[in-house]
């Protein structure tokens, strides 16, 4: 099993994280690492020449276009859940056209009264953040996103709130400097909610590279242009070597064929070209898994590209640190009583966000065993193990929640959502 241990947040402070731990040991620091040596030296990976042979029948299968039908859409939807006139409309703002996801629920769940003070931690396009001020007045919302975009539609949505939005711009491991800067307190918010994962309108522009329906270069950067020298998807599959590969895509999305797709990518690295666009990766994938079948929850065909897109997202982001280090943020921030709501997307985000609620953390990190299969008497005092088995948080609900079908179907994106809930306790 690979291990799940995220931060060593030994090294945070404990008046608000005012900085990061100086390392962090985890799978991405360390392909992360191995991709930096890429650039300086010029990594060069054997290529099998049988295989080299099997791949290049493939792409010349893919060139005939082979593949194009197999992978129809059912529905005439966008990956956002809008119609396909409707979100390729150049007349209607992001923030207008953007559907949020179990919205009643999030709502039900925070309870918000006039007063109060929450964080939207995933402001996107905004639509969590607008039902949550048109349903109570009097609140004051800070919303952050690392995504200079939606950055710039949470001043829009300020300029209709006047006094009770605050625009922040960040990661989630930035935020104790952002509330700092605002004279904001630990233990002083009243309500805060996640919506993990990647926003619609980060799937709707092609060149942000995130979509498989639509072609651009192979970017993916949440942060749009902040890091410049941050590297890209594209960057990672030029120069991380076929085992790193495999790993990123076997445990960032889950991908049973990752060895085959890792072998490929390098294959096509040395025999033709470094990939550099969406259809490229896309196709190349579907070459390799050609007999695959894939379905989702509506069960609608999905591309079998789809996890090795998720896969290069989360890495090149550094997606599961940073859902890590906002979970300890939000803890850290919320008053006693104080409410979370997460949404989440796929298997890695609820694993991450479940464990954090149930208590399963060591030393600020995620267990990366359930807690039924830890031994903690073996590794820890008896005030640790004590301290391990209550958990910061109560959940609101007793199961987790997931849409209604009504809702599935009106919002085709919402299929795989699932809202947990708590309230923080001590």
């Amino acid at each position: 099993m690979a291990s799940l241990v995220l931060i060593d947040s030994s090294q945070l402070t404990a008046d608000g994280f005012e900085k990061l731990p100086d390392q962090i040991m985890d799978l991405g620091e360390y392909i992360r690492e191995r991709v930096k040596l890429g650039f300086s030296a010029g990594v060069v990976t054997k290529a099998n020449d049988a295989e080299c042979e099997r791949i290049h029948a493939s792409l010349k299968r893919l060139a005939d276009n082979h593949h194009s039908q197999l992978y129809k859409r059912v529905l005439s939807s966008s990956s956002s859940g809008l119609s396909v006139k409707v979100s390729g409309s150049q007349n209607l703002p992001y923030d207008i056209l953007h559907v949020p996801v179990m919205v009643k629920e999030v709502l039900r769940s925070l309870q918000p009264c006039p007063g109060q003070v929450f964080i939207d931690m995933t402001f996107g396009a905004g639509g969590h953040s607008r039902k949550l001020l048109q349903s109570t007045p009097d609140i004051k919302l800070f919303v952050l996103d690392r995504d200079p975009f939606a950055h710039s539609l949470a001043y829009k949505l300020a300029n209709e709130f006047p006094g009770q939005v605050t625009p922040l711009l960040g990661k989630f491991s930035e935020l104790p400097q952002l509330l700092s800067s605002q004279g904001v307190r630990q233990n002083s918010i009243d309500g805060i909610m996640f919506d993990f994962g990647c926003s619609s309108m980060q799937f709707d522009i092609a060149e942000r590279g995130f979509s498989i329906s639509k072609d651009g270069p192979l970017d993916m950067r949440m942060d749009g242009n902040r890091f410049p020298n941050a590297p890209t998807a594209a960057d990672i599959l030029a120069h991380a070597d076929e085992d790193d590969i495999a790993r990123i895509l076997r445990i960032y999305g889950e991908e049973k064929q990752s060895k085959k797709i890792a072998r490929a990518i390098i294959e096509a690295r040395y025999l033709f070209k470094r990939l550099e666009t969406t259809q490229e990766l896309k196709e190349l994938v579907a070459s390799v898994c050609e007999t695959d079948q894939r379905t989702d929850k509506l069960q609608r065909p999905t591309h079998s590209a789809t996890k090795t897109f998720q896969a290069l997202r989360i890495f090149v982001n550094n997606e599961v640190n940073e859902m890590n280090y906002g979970m300890l943020v939000s803890l850290a921030y919320l008053k006693t009583k104080g409410k979370l709501v997460t949404l989440t997307f796929h298997s890695l985000e609820d694993r991450i966000v479940k464990r954090h609620l149930s208590g399963n953390i060591i030393d600020n990190a995620i267990n990366p065993l359930p807690l039924r299969y830890t031994s903690q008497a073996l590794w820890h005092d008896r005030e640790a193990v004590d301290n391990l088995l209550e958990s910061d948080w109560e959940p609101i609900y007793k199961h987790v929640l997931i849409p209604t079908m009504e809702e599935v179907d009106r919002n085709p994106r919402s299929r795989s959502a699932k809202l947990r809930a708590a309230i923080r306790v001590k």
